[in-house]
């Protein structure tokens, strides 16, 4: 017979709990003492980010079932987000949206990097495999990460609608009138400009900080701050190669966005496993 407890030993309970997992936050953002030090960083080429992406689309194929699955939440997210701006005077956020897909990309990635990971240990990793992630000791660093991508993004949107509001002023009154505003005046030529330079500096911050951050948590008990460090020493080590694979990451979502996001459901899980072969590539084992 199970006995009922008192709402005394319920709290009781509770606390011991939530101590317990307060303490395992704690220890996945700190680190293991033994794996903090920071790892070497190799020096790459653009032929290895080829072969990275080569690398991707073999996990791709080898998990395409389960990976197919397990993407098709990304082009039904990206048409809430269009159906939340469809609206006339949402409009204007609805490029910074498609755009700023790349900045919580990471996050979106993180099971991916787990089932190219399982597979590299020689399992046949199905899309359940890529919820072990919320398992993981670094579960704790790996989720603070995240929520920092996305005030990152959050940020890019507000900046993004400051931009539009400082040079066009009021909301468009259609979507002919907003491609006119756009793409026929003086005022949108300027607004573009510096929405595309202000989104440049956001994608390279992105870039810096969550390039191998994800993959070495997942990999390593480093700490959330050694994995940051070490995503923008890899970053400055290897400038050329980085920019073209930041080039490549936006270039392929913003083209797989066009078909009604569709196309994300093979961009995302390509793009997924090849950084986790980047991330092998450029930190040293």
């Amino acid at each position: 017979m199970t006995a009922i407890r008192n709402p005394i030993e319920w709290i009781l309970d509770f606390l011991r709990q939530a101590t317990h997992h307060t303490a395992s936050i704690t220890q996945s953002l700190a680190g293991s003492e033994a794996e903090a030090r920071l790892p070497a960083i190799n020096r790459i080429s653009v032929a290895d980010l080829r072969d990275a992406i080569a690398k991707g689309i073999d996990d791709f194929k080898a998990c395409r079932t389960d990976v197919l699955v397990l993407s098709v939440i990304y082009p039904i997210a990206g048409l809430t987000l269009w159906w939340m701006v469809s609206n006339y005077e949402m409009l204007p956020l609805l490029f910074p949206l498609v755009s700023g897909f790349a900045l919580i990309g990471p996050v979106a990635a993180v099971g991916l990097y787990e089932m190219s990971r399982q597979r590299e240990l020689g399992k046949n990793p199905s899309w359940a495999d890529a919820f072990d992630v919320v398992r993981s000791p670094a579960f704790g660093s790996i989720a603070v990460l995240g929520l920092a991508l996305l005030a990152i993004f959050l940020l890019w949107l507000a900046a993004a609608q400051n931009i539009y509001t400082a040079f066009l002023g009021q909301p468009p009154t259609s979507a002919a009138a907003f491609l006119r505003d756009v793409f026929t005046t003086r005022a949108g030529w300027a607004m573009a400009l510096m929405g595309i330079a202000v989104g440049f500096v956001f994608a390279v911050l992105v870039l810096s900080v969550s390039v191998v951050s994800f993959p070495i948590l997942l990999d390593r008990n480093v700490g959330l701050s050694a994995a940051v460090i070490t995503s923008v020493r890899t970053v400055l080590a290897n400038p050329i190669p980085m920019a073209c694979w930041g080039l490549i990451v936006a270039g392929s979502l913003l083209l797989a966005s066009i078909p009604l996001f569709l196309g994300h459901i093979v961009a995302v899980p390509v793009l997924g496993h090849a950084t986790w072969h980047l991330y092998r590539k450029l930190v040293a084992h």
